[in-house]
């Protein structure tokens, strides 16, 4: 009996040893993939997007030529082409000083430079801001604040413009907004996708750019209303003041933030709330932890930058490419948008098929990616919106009847092709590069972008075939530039540079090794 009792007392306890898994693992096995909660999230995040397209296309309604006429017997000749060649006090703006920035200031004849100049401003601003707000949300400051300063300094600039005494105050606003405004796509795009499991996040990334060509067909609507410029300024601002007071309470801060900063307690607490929301249960002894064999986090981890990006020769060739093809993409992109002036046709019918006809590539482009893939899929859609801007540019600018429908409907398919690209990239861009510095690669890609819209109103001054053949070089070169670029469907987000390396390597070493998530493309 005694031999029995000394058994028991020797008998070692087992503890439970942990499940340790990724932010993916964890969406994919407890909290669901795409539940309730992160549909309201997407939602919620991307309504943003809409106000964004405010922001930045209000400058085609602001800016745009205005219809004259002559005064009665003052000798002015009606058939001119513009008013340069007319005697002052013989002619008059048909709308009035305040129809347009053209006309408040005299933006005509020797001035005309200064429409795409402001328009170029807006996106040097833009250019300031992707880095910025690239770095500020990825830093202690996080995703959600910086959403809400964005929020802030839009309504704030955006009213302010609406005020501007001259020209040149007005630039400066405008040079304003496109900073705070860059951090809007930025801060949207992560908050609505982070928080997604990896057989999901492709279909709805695919999805975020609806908001923002809805944005742009509501701003024609609007636009026709309120066609004082100043007015058009206020009313297309205030809904951001609306949106930081009706909808940031809502939102949440992403969990893979909160990882990558340490914040374990914090990420498992979001996690849960995700789970409950869908009804799902993260049993005890779960463990959440980052995607490298050490999962301590310290300064190694929390505060990488664009110097770490081109130290790996992984991530520095992406980051090259990527910039690349980002900027060929806004030539043409921004390029055929603006380039409406020079189809001459009703500017808000423009405006509105231009929006409506890019829905339809986001569609296609989302059902080809589970097919062909991200590489697959912006070869073909820079191509197909390169081959499609040439044609345009063998159709002579002064054309008339089927002559100029024909070139209108080669400007609309090469945006829709580069709009499916768009869309595509930034999702491509995010899923090339881990959490802790996806926010300054997706920085640096924006500034790519907005150096392109920068030169896109240059491009469309050149008039003449010039636009059509600049559009249709870039569409060509970046499909071939995107050869250069791996392969990202089915492969996880991860969340560390060590992380990204040891699986890039495991996957060469072992393309069918299971120590990769890999997912049915069919759910992509």
């Amino acid at each position: 009996m005694g031999n029995g009792l000394e058994e028991l007392e020797l008998k070692p306890v087992v503890e439970p040893v942990p499940e340790r898994l990724t932010v993916d693992a964890m969406l994919q096995k407890y909290c669901g993939e795409f539940g309730p909660w992160q549909l309201k999230n997407f939602f919620l995040s991307n309504l943003s997007c809409t106000l964004e397209a405010f922001h930045t296309m209000v400058m085609i309604f602001a800016d745009r030529d205005v219809a004259w006429r002559c005064l009665d017997h003052s000798g002015c000749d009606a058939a001119e082409k513009d008013v340069c060649r007319l005697e002052p006090g013989s002619w008059e703006w048909v709308g009035g000083r305040g129809s347009s920035t053209v006309v408040e200031w005299g933006l005509v004849c020797g001035n005309k430079y200064k429409v795409g100049l402001a328009q170029a401003i807006f996106f040097v601003g833009c250019t300031l801001g992707a880095g910025i707000f690239g770095h500020l949300s990825d830093s202690s400051f996080g995703r959600k604040r910086s959403l809400i300063l964005v929020c802030i300094l839009n309504t704030i600039f955006g009213c302010l413009t609406a005020l501007s005494p001259s020209y040149w105050i007005y630039v400066l606003l405008r040079l304003l907004t496109g900073v705070s405004t860059a951090g809007n796509a930025l801060c949207a795009f992560v908050l609505s996708t982070e928080p997604i499991g990896p057989t999901r996040r492709c279909t709805a990334a695919m999805s975020t750019c609806y908001f923002f060509s809805g944005g742009i067909a509501l701003l024609s609507g609007i636009a026709y209303i309120f066609q004082s410029w100043r007015k058009l300024y206020i009313i297309s601002s205030i809904p951001s003041l609306f949106y930081l007071i009706l909808v940031v309470p809502f939102l949440s801060e992403s969990p893979r933030w909160f990882l990558v900063r340490g914040k374990f307690d914090k990420a498992m607490k979001a996690l849960t709330i995700i789970a409950n929301t869908n009804k799902k249960h993260i049993p005890e002894g779960v463990v959440l932890s980052l995607d490298t064999k050490n999962s301590r986090t310290d300064n190694n981890n929390s505060n990488k930058s664009i110097i770490d990006i081109m130290r790996s020769p992984t991530t520095r060739m992406r980051l090259i490419i990527g910039v690349g093809v980002n900027f060929m993409n806004a030539v043409v992109y921004y390029g055929l948008s603006l380039n409406v002036v020079n189809l001459k046709t009703n500017l808000y019918v423009n405006v509105l098929l231009n929006a409506v006809v890019e829905m339809p590539a986001f569609a296609v482009t989302a059902a080809l990616l589970g097919k062909m893939g991200r590489r697959g899929v912006g070869i073909w859609t820079l191509w197909f919106s390169g081959v499609f801007c040439l044609m345009g540019s063998m159709i002579k600018s002064n054309s008339e009847g089927k002559w100029r429908v024909l070139k209108m409907v080669c400007g609309l398919l090469g945006l829709s092709g580069m709009a499916g690209n768009y869309n595509l990239l930034g999702l491509y861009v995010a899923e090339l590069f881990p959490t802790v510095v996806r926010n300054v690669a997706l920085g640096c890609a924006s500034q790519a972008t907005q150096m392109g819209a920068i030169l896109a109103p240059f491009v469309v001054v050149m008039g003449g075939r010039w636009p059509f053949l600049v559009f249709g070089v870039c569409g060509i070169v970046g499909g071939m530039l995107v050869f250069f670029l791996p392969e990202t469907l089915n492969r996880p987000f991860y969340d560390t540079l060590a992380g990204l390396e040891d699986g890039e390597n495991t996957n060469i070493a072992s393309p069918s090794s299971n120590n990769v998530v890999r997912v049915s493309s069919s759910n992509v």
